[in-house]
């Protein structure tokens, strides 16, 4: 059973999350919190799978509370997809650096956001490809000089091909046909560098390649 932790300061909302959420067999809401605080003290009570968390919230906002829950090792296991109001919503691009596993708009169908609470579980960051190029272009656009890339010596040299394939936006799928190879391999060399690199997810995988200088802006295309 995947539990969930829905996090919005409007009731409605959570209302239509819950009932949808609750009607699956491998799915249940275990608590609700109408402010970022609550939120907190709900997912260190709970220890959930999930988090859909609000961006916007009374209190203590989404992502000041993202970044108290990825920075608490006891909350390792614990994936925070936020929720917004717009797709380009301005915060999105932090709530990723705060260790986001990703992002929803409210109005989202009913089957993506059950797609999309069994995806990250699974380790996977939930990004559609437009969004994640989008994302991109911004970490493109706000790159600074990259760190050192010392990070990525222990990863082999198929390991950072896949890494920067990861960090320009193709899915498993399309690196599978860009290095000749099967889905599942792509999807293991993925999942083998995040665990080297301590990474939460496949978003963080982002991020980690455009700090490292592994994937530079231009490199998109």
């Amino acid at each position: 059973m995947i539990r969930v932790v829905l996090a919005d300061d409007q009731s409605l909302v959570r209302a239509g999350f819950r009932a949808l959420l609750d009607a699956q067999p491998d799915i249940g809401v275990a608590g609700e919190a109408a402010d970022g605080e609550e939120a907190l003290r709900l997912i260190r009570e709970l220890r959930p799978d999930v988090v859909l968390m609000d961006i916007r919230m009374p209190a203590l906002d989404g992502l000041a509370a993202t970044r108290r829950v990825t920075g608490d090792p006891d909350l390792a296991h614990v994936k925070v997809v936020m929720l917004t109001t717009f797709e380009l919503d301005e915060y999105v691009f932090e709530a990723i650096r705060s260790g986001a596993s990703g992002f929803l708009v409210k109005d989202t169908e009913p089957d993506e956001l059950l797609r999309a609470v069994r995806a990250v579980v699974d380790g996977e960051a939930l990004l559609s490809p437009s969004v994640t190029r989008r994302l991109i272009a911004e970490f493109a656009a706000r790159s600074k000089e990259p760190a050192a890339a010392d990070a990525l010596s222990v990863l082999t040299e198929r390991e950072r091909e896949v890494m920067a394939l990861v960090g320009l936006g193709l899915t498993n799928e399309e690196i599978a046909r860009r290095l000749v190879v099967s889905p599942l391999t792509a999807k293991t060399h993925v999942s083998r560098t995040m665990v080297k690199l301590g990474a939460r997810d496949r978003a963080q995988l982002v991020v980690l390649a455009y700090e490292s200088g592994l994937v530079r802006p231009g490199w998109l295309g």
